[in-house]
C-alpha cells in the first residue's frame, strides 16, 4: 500500500516538470513573433517610402510634404517655403514660379503631372443621384474659357452641387468650350441665340420697375440686366430639374461652406430651416501676394474677411490699412451672394439677391450657425459673441437699424412666436471672389466695355469705385505703369502688414478650395473630361450647335438693356418697356455694393 500511495503521488511531479519546457518553448515564440512583427511593419514602411520618394531628399529632388504633389505645378502652401541654404549642393528644388511660367494652355493647367496621384478619380464625373437632398444648381453667365470654368464647375460638384446653367457668350460658347461643357452631366448650356433674346424680350421684367434704374446703361449696368434676365431664366429650368436651391455666382467665386460638420454645401442647406426661403454668403475677397498668378483656384490662399464677419471695433479700427490707399475696403462688392428655395413666384432681385412676388420681405432676425458649435432654441445655431443684427438683410446692413441679440432671444423665446421666416446670413460660410486676380484682368476688363477713358464717362459704365480707376489706368497707361498700378493697389507685398491684419483676423487663409483644386487636377479628371468630350458629343450635335451660333452672329440683339427703344426693335417691345408697373411692394434691385467706410460709423451702436 506504501508503495502504491508512493507512486501515485509522484506522477503529478512528473506531469509538472514536463509541462515545463513546453510552456518555455511556447513564450519563447510568442517573444519572437512580438519582435519580428514591428521589425516587419518598419521595413514595409521603409520599403513604401523608399520607392515613392517619401519626405526628404529623392532623386535629386525635394518634397516638403505630399500634398505639395498634388498639384501640377508643386506649389507648397503659405508657410511651406524652402530655405535653399540648408539643402547639398547638389539638390534641386522644384520651383512653383518657373513650372507655372512655362506652362501654357489649357492642355498644361488642366493636364495631370507624372508624379503620383489619386488614380481612383479618374473618370469620376460627379454624376449625382436623384436620392441626394437638397437638390443644389448654380446658375452663371459666363464668357470665361476651360481653364477657369472647368474647375469651377468640378469644385461645386464636390461640395454638393449637382446641376449648372450656364448662359455663354463669347470664349464660352465656342465650339471647342462649349460641347466640353455639355458632355459634363448636370451641366445644361444656354447659347445666346436669337431665340434666348426675343424670349427674354417678353419677360416682365421690363414692365416692372424694381430694375429699371439699370436700364439704357452700358458695360456693368448691361451685363447686370443680361445676369437678372438669365436668373429668370434659370429659376424655371431649375423648378422643372427638381431643385432645391438655386444660387447666382459669377466664374470667378467659389461657395466655401465653412462651418457645417462637413465640408459640404449640401450639408449646409438641409440644416437650414424650412421657413427660410434666402440664405445670405457674405462674401470675402482675395488678396493675391505675386503679380504673377495663373491659375487663382490653386494659387491663391489668402482672403480679406467680410465686415459681416468681423467685430466692428477691428473692421474700422483697422479700416484705412486694410484699403491700402484704394477706394474702399474691398475692390470691389461687400454685399455677398445668396441661395434660395426654388418655389414659385421666385424671381431675382439682381444678381446678388433673389424676392418672391407674393411674398414680402420678411426681417432678418441674426446671424445663422451651421450646426456645429452652441445650439440655441428650436434648434438652430446663433453666435454667442455677435454683438448686434440687421433688421432687414436685403439692404446695406449701415443703412438700418440696429437691435441688440438680448432683445432678439428675448422675442424668440416668446412662446406665442414661431422661429421668424425669411432671409438668415451665415456666420461662418462664405464666398470667395477671386476679383483681379490675374494682371491681364485689367485689360480684358477693359476690352469689354467701350466707355471713354474719363471720370464723367466711367460713372456710366460702372457701378464701383475700383472698378472706374482700373478701367481708366489700363485704357490710358503703358505696360510697364500698369503693371507699377497693378502691384501698389492690388498686390499684397508688405510682410508686415499680412502679418498685422492677419493677427487681427482681417486676413485668413483658406486652403480647403486650394488642395481640392489640385487633388482633382492630379487625379485626371480635367484632362479627361476634355479628352471624353469629343467621344460624347454626336457630330450631329456639334453641327446643329456651330449652326445656331453661326445664326447668332448674323442676327442683332433685340433685348440688350441699350438697344431697348433703338433701331430694328419692334413697338410693341417698346410699348411693354414703357408700361411700367408701379408697385410699391415691389423690392428695388440689390446691385454691387462697396463695403460700409468710416463715414458710415454714425449708426446706432
Amino acid at each position: 500500500m506504501a508503495g502504491l500511495h508512493g507512486s501515485s503521488s509522484s506522477r503529478p511531479l512528473i506531469s509538472t516538470s514536463s509541462s515545463h519546457p513546453h510552456q518555455q518553448r511556447f513564450t519563447s515564440r510568442l517573444l519572437f513573433l512580438l519582435t519580428l512583427l514591428p521589425l516587419t511593419l518598419a521595413a514595409f514602411a521603409f520599403v513604401l517610402q523608399w520607392r515613392g520618394g517619401g519626405v526628404g531628399v529623392g532623386d535629386g529632388f525635394l518634397i516638403a510634404d505630399p500634398v505639395a504633389r498634388w498639384s501640377h505645378y508643386h506649389h507648397h502652401l503659405p508657410g511651406m517655403d524652402i530655405d535653399s541654404s540648408l539643402l547639398p549642393a547638389t539638390t534641386t528644388v522644384r520651383s512653383s514660379s518657373s513650372s507655372s511660367t512655362s506652362s501654357g494652355g489649357c492642355a498644361d493647367i488642366l493636364g495631370r503631372s507624372n508624379s503620383l496621384s489619386f488614380s481612383y478619380f479618374k473618370d469620376w464625373k460627379f454624376d449625382y443621384g436623384a436620392d441626394l437632398k437638397p437638390k443644389i444648381c448654380i446658375t452663371a453667365s459666363t464668357s470665361a474659357g476651360l481653364e477657369q470654368t472647368i474647375p469651377w464647375i468640378f469644385y461645386h460638384k464636390v461640395i454638393g452641387v449637382s446641376n449648372f446653367f450656364l448662359f455663354v457668350e463669347g470664349k464660352a460658347a465656342s465650339p471647342a468650350v462649349s460641347k466640353v461643357f455639355e458632355s459634363i452631366p448636370g451641366v445644361k448650356v444656354i447659347y445666346r441665340t436669337r431665340e434666348l433674346e426675343e424670349q427674354q424680350a417678353k419677360s416682365r421684367i421690363w414692365n416692372e420697375t424694381w430694375l429699371s434704374s439699370f436700364f439704357y446703361k452700358p458695360c456693368n449696368y448691361e451685363l447686370f440686366v443680361k445676369q437678372s434676365l438669365n436668373m429668370e431664366m434659370a429659376i424655371v429650368m431649375a423648378r422643372d430639374a427638381g431643385m432645391d436651391w438655386i444660387i447666382h455666382l459669377d466664374t470667378d467665386e467659389l461657395i466655401h461652406p465653412a462651418g457645417a460638420r462637413e465640408y459640404s454645401l449640401r450639408q449646409l442647406l438641409s440644416d437650414v430651416p424650412s421657413n427660410v426661403d434666402m440664405v445670405v454668403f457674405p462674401n470675402y475677397e482675395s488678396c493675391i501676394e505675386r503679380d504673377d498668378i495663373k491659375e487663382p483656384f490653386s494659387e491663391v490662399s489668402m482672403f480679406k474677411k467680410n465686415y459681416d464677419h468681423l467685430p466692428k471695433d477691428v473692421y474700422f479700427g483697422n479700416y484705412r490699412e486694410a484699403a491700402r490707399n484704394n477706394p474702399n475696403y474691398f475692390l470691389t462688392y461687400g454685399n455677398g451672394k445668396a441661395a434660395a428655395r426654388v418655389q414659385d413666384h421666385l424671381r431675382p432681385n439682381g444678381a446678388h439677391r433673389w424676392h418672391n412676388y407674393m411674398k414680402n420681405p420678411m426681417p432678418c432676425l441674426g446671424s445663422y450657425v451651421a450646426p456645429a458649435a452652441q445650439t440655441n432654441l428650436f434648434g438652430e445655431k446663433w453666435r454667442e459673441e455677435r454683438r448686434n443684427i440687421e433688421i432687414d438683410c436685403g439692404s446695406n446692413i449701415l443703412g438700418e437699424k440696429k437691435k441688440e441679440i438680448t432683445e432678439l432671444r428675448a422675442v424668440v423665446t416668446n412662446k406665442n412666436m414661431d422661429y421668424p421666416s425669411g432671409e438668415i446670413k451665415m456666420d461662418d460660410a462664405a464666398v470667395l471672389h477671386y476679383t483681379y486676380t490675374k494682371f491681364s484682368d485689367l485689360t480684358s476688363r477693359r476690352d469689354r466695355c467701350g466707355c471713354k477713358p474719363t471720370k464723367e464717362d466711367v460713372r456710366r459704365c460702372f457701378m464701383l469705385e475700383f472698378d472706374r480707376a482700373a478701367f481708366i489706368i489700363a485704357s490710358t497707361a503703358t505696360e510697364d505703369e500698369m503693371l507699377n498700378w497693378y502691384r501698389e493697389h492690388v498686390v499684397w507685398a508688405d510682410k508686415t502688414l499680412k502679418k498685422k491684419l492677419m493677427m487681427k483676423g482681417i486676413l485668413t487663409r483658406i486652403y480647403a478650395p486650394m488642395i481640392i483644386n489640385q487633388g482633382l487636377r492630379e487625379s485626371g479628371i480635367y484632362a479627361s473630361v476634355i479628352a471624353s468630350a469629343n467621344t460624347m458629343l454626336s457630330k450631329d450635335k456639334i453641327l446643329s450647335s456651330v449652326e445656331s451660333r453661326n445664326n447668332t452672329r448674323e442676327s442683332k440683339s433685340v433685348n440688350s438693356s441699350r438697344k431697348i427703344g433703338g433701331f430694328g426693335q419692334s413697338q410693341a417691345t417698346a410699348r411693354r418697356v414703357l408700361e411700367f408697373i408701379d408697385d410699391a411692394n415691389y423690392t428695388l434691385a440689390i446691385p454691387p455694393e462697396s463695403p460700409p467706410g468710416p463715414d458710415d460709423l454714425n449708426i446706432d451702436t
